[in-house]
């Protein structure tokens, strides 16, 4: 997290029907154009993995990196196994991009109880490190992970070294965060951290919460090797409003639809930000289906404390909050014609 010129890295986004349009062609254009990192995603659809490794075969130099796989979606020797295969790949390039996920999804989908999330997430860092470093047979006793098997199998369980020897003993994990807890636990044993909505009005908050984690990792060169790796939202245009129409939607998902009441992460992000008046509307409408009109009571100013709407002008006088924060990797998205023009904007 040291003061150094900023990063840029390509968000291939969710899936929705299908593959996004165009992808192929805007993850060459992001390798070309010297671009750090490419992210997947997955929520209850596409996975991660599968579409990193087809479009990552495609790319010479830009780093791969998951955004999120979902712990509760494999085993941590099942993610440590696909990290080390496409790793060796790639030749050095995978970054682990792991993430709890929220109670709608992991018991909805992955039909698996959601106790504890950094108590978990701790053990699940723990072992896939031990995993790919290959130093010894791997014997894990924790509250939520037990290798080999005590109770409740047949009593063959045997302590087991990966049949691969890794390319790297160390594969960057980086851990999808958004309370002050989970982004000091992030700080504290993980390589970076990738936040959602990043705010710079937030950013001393942030600086806060990853202190706190370094400190407790007892390294004292962490931080600036540390990569905090973020969504950007920049959609330029001549009239501000209209640019932030896009961005609503995605808003209002996040804020008022994306967990229960009470029990949504995302919506205490905006609650921090000094929008939890707005957050409380937004979500009372997502929750009665009226997604609409839950998008159009979101004002401006929220959609400009986590986005780049407008003008080029407007953008460019912004920017420089948001190259003094701790970010230190921007991840945009959109159409291979469009990444030269962020490469000048924001690298």
């Amino acid at each position: 997290m040291a003061a150094h010129e900023k990063k840029l890295g390509y968000n291939t986004g969710y899936w929705g029907s299908g593959p996004p349009a165009g992808v192929v062609e805007a993850v060459k254009e992001a390798d070309k154009l010297g671009f750090h990192s490419l992210w997947t995603a997955e929520a209850y659809g596409s996975d991660a993995l599968t579409p990193l490794a087809w479009w990552g075969a495609q790319t010479k130099q830009i780093k791969l990196g998951t955004g999120i796989v979902q712990m509760s979606a494999r085993t941590p020797a099942a993610t440590a196994m696909s990290a080390m295969t496409l790793d060796h790949l790639s030749e050095g390039r995978m970054i682990l991009g792991l993430g709890a996920s929220g109670p709608q999804v992991v018991e909805g989908w992955y039909g698996q109880p959601y106790p504890k999330p950094l108590a978990r997430t701790r053990e699940y860092v723990d072992v896939v490190r031990r995993i790919v470093r290959r130093e010894e047979p791997v014997e894990f006793h924790g509250e939520f992970y037990d290798m080999p098997l005590r109770e409740g199998g047949i009593g063959l369980g045997k302590a087991l070294k990966s049949t691969i020897h890794p390319f790297r003993k160390e594969i960057p994990i980086y851990l999808a965060a958004e309370g002050p807890k989970n982004v000091a636990l992030a700080a504290e044993i993980c390589d970076g951290w990738l936040p959602l909505f990043y705010s710079p009005k937030d950013d001393a908050h942030y600086r806060r919460c990853l202190d706190e984690g370094f400190k407790k990792s007892g390294d004292a060169t962490k931080r600036d090797r540390f990569e905090v790796v973020s969504s950007l939202f920049v959609v330029p245009g001549d009239d501000a409003e209209k640019c932030a129409d896009f961005i609503r939607p995605f808003v209002a998902l996040y804020a008022g639809g994306m967990g229960a009441k009470g029990a949504n992460f995302h919506f205490e992000v905006f609650a921090r930000m000094g929008w939890e008046h707005i957050a409380n509307q937004v979500q009372e409408l997502y929750l009665q289906g009226k997604k609409k009109e839950a998008a159009a009571l979101i004002p401006l100013e929220m959609v400009e404390d986590v986005a780049l709407v407008g003008p080029l002008d407007k953008i460019k006088g912004e920017l420089p909050k948001w190259k003094e924060t701790a970010v230190t990797t921007f991840l945009v998205g959109g159409p291979a014609s469009m990444l030269s023009m962020y490469g000048d904007l924001l690298a």
